[in-house]
Parts: structure tokens; C-alpha cells; sequence
């Protein structure tokens, strides 16, 4: 919603400025179109040109985030630790009844207890192997970390691909508004035997295509960037908190603290209340009851 608001606030702010100011909004309606057309497609051709479809199709996918914001809520935090609790609980107890979980999580019942979760396959994948990993000895702290960090690392660098992308498309727009603008000069000297008042709305309209590319840039694309940048490095704590938490299993800690010490590094904003984590814990050594 905000974001919608934001789209709201740049064009009500600069067109009601210049219509203020007592400019008239007759000649950019004339030229928008062509303009859009010329900026627009190039900026869209050189997308395509730089990228392949993978990218592009994660862009349109991603740039959805701008409106809906990130994919973890609270509660997902909430739930990932109480999902964490229940396999560190059951690898303690049963390694054997473990495997049954971390092989084929889509038919693990206590996956299926936390459905937004089970459906990344990214955080169900970096669980698995790891306390796969844990079960065939793999388990010194420090060099799970290490990979864990790498994985996640990775992951963001594959996801953070469309910010940089559409960063570049912004760098882009003023010049591509420039060639849209040094076609309409072109176009008005090849009719400088018209009046003045013909010449002048020719060039008004040239301009309009300078104006559009700083303005695409500056007041949507550029901004878009920034917001999608700075989603996926948040969505990017929910994969770290599993690295904290299994890592803490690692050293052998009490369950209790492995949870704990993820709950701790969780992000203030998205960090459950010990108490409400701890009546969620407790529901669940009920039901194990």
C-alpha cells in the first residue's frame, strides 16, 4: 500500500507543482505517448538484451514485493523456530524417526504443520541438509557455518540480481531520454521554415522526452531498485536464522537455547516475545505429549 501511495505522491507533486506554476499540460498529453514509446521500448529492448528470461521473469515476479513487501512475517519467524524445535527435538531423541523428515519433507507431518515455510523450497532444502549433514558427522560448528554463510550469500546474490538489473535500466533512463529529446531536435529543424509559435511547441515536446527519462528514473525505476534490494536482504534473515540455530545444535546446547539464541538474532521488527514463543513451544511439548 505504501508503495501504491508513494507512485501518488511523485506524479501528484510534480505534475501539480508545474500545473501551479502555470504550465499547461496540453503539450506533454500531445507527446507522452511517442515519448513513452521511444524511452520506454529501448530501456525494455536493453532489459532484454542484458538479461535472459530467467531474470526477466523473476523481475516480473519481483516487482510485485514493491506493493506486497517481504515474504516473511512475524509469525513466519514464530513458526520457523517452533518448526526448528520440533526436528532438533526429534533428532535428539531418534535420529532414525529424523531421516523420515529430512528426506522426504513434502510427507513429513510436522513440514506440513507450517505450510508457508514447506512452500520455499530454499529454507526446507537448507534444514534438510543440514541436519542430514549433522547425521553423518558432519558436524563441526564452525565449518557448517561457513557453508551455511556461503549458501546464503549465494542465495542473495542470485535474488539481488533484479535490483541490479533494474538499477542499471535506471542509470539508462536520463540518457535514453536525451536520444528521444535529439530526435525531436531533429525533427524541428527539418521545420524551422514554421512560425515560432508551430517551432516552440516542437520543441516543448522534444523536451518532454528529457524530462521523462530523469523522471522514470528518478521518481519509479531507481526507487523500485532500492525497494527490492533492500526486501530481499530482509528476507534473507529468515535463511540466517536457521544458520543460527542449527549451528547452535551443533555445539549441543539444550534445545531451549538453540531456539533462543535464534529467536535473539531474529530482527527486532519480526522478533517473537518470549513469551508468546514460549506458549507456542508449549503447545507443542503438549501435543508431543
Amino acid at each position: 500500500m505504501i508503495g501504491l501511495i508513494g507512485i501518488v505522491v511523485v506524479i501528484v507533486t510534480v505534475f501539480g507543482g508545474y500545473i501551479a506554476s502555470g504550465g499547461k499540460l496540453g503539450i506533454i498529453i500531445f507527446a507522452l505517448p511517442y515519448e513513452i514509446a521511444m524511452i520506454g521500448g529501448a530501456a525494455i529492448g536493453a532489459y532484454m538484451i542484458s538479461n535472459d528470461r530467467s531474470v526477466i521473469r523473476q523481475t516480473l515476479r519481483d516487482i510485485a514485493k514493491v506493493f506486497r513487501g517481504p515474504q516473511w512475517r512475524p509469525e513466519d519467524y514464530r513458526d520457523l523456530l517452533c518448526l526448528l524445535f520440533e526436528l532438533i527435538r526429534v533428532a535428539r531423541n531418534s535420529p532414525v524417526d529424523l531421516e523420515t523428515h529430512i528426506e522426504a519433507p513434502e510427507a513429513s507431518d510436522i513440514f506440513a504443520r507450517y505450510p508457508r515455510i514447506s512452500a520455499d523450497h530454499e529454507a526446507v532444502e537448507m534444514i534438510c541438509d543440514t541436519l542430514r549433514a549433522a547425521s553423518m558427522t558432519y558436524d563441526d560448528p564452525h565449518q557448517v557455518e561457513e557453508v551455511l554463510e556461503k549458501r546464503i550469500q549465494a542465495t542473495l546474490a542470485h535474488r539481488m540480481h533484479t535490483s541490479h538489473a533494474l538499477s542499471t535500466v535506471a542509470d539508462a533512463l536520463p540518457a535514453l531520454g536525451i536520444i528521444a529529446a535529439v530526435l525531436g531536435v531533429i525533427k524541428t529543424m527539418a521545420s524551422i521554415d514554421q512560425p515560432p509559435e508551430v517551432l516552440g511547441k516542437m520543441i516543448g515536446g522534444a523536451l518532454v522526452g528529457t524530462f521523462l527519462g530523469v523522471f522514470l528514473s528518478y521518481g519509479f525505476v531507481g526507487p523500485v531498485a532500492k525497494r527490492l534490494a533492500s526486501i530481499n536482504k530482509d528476507e534473507a534473515h529468515f535463511y540466517q536464522l536457521i544458520r543460527e540455530v542449527l549451528v547452535a545444535n551443533l555445539y549441543s546446547h539444550p534445545t531451549n537455547i538453540c531456539i533462543e539464541v535464534g529467536r535473539q538474532n531474529t530482527p527486532h521488527d519480526m522478533r517473537p516475545s518470549f513469551g508468546d514463543l514460549e506458549e507456542a513451544l508449549r503447545g507443542l511439548r503438549k501435543d508431543a505429549a
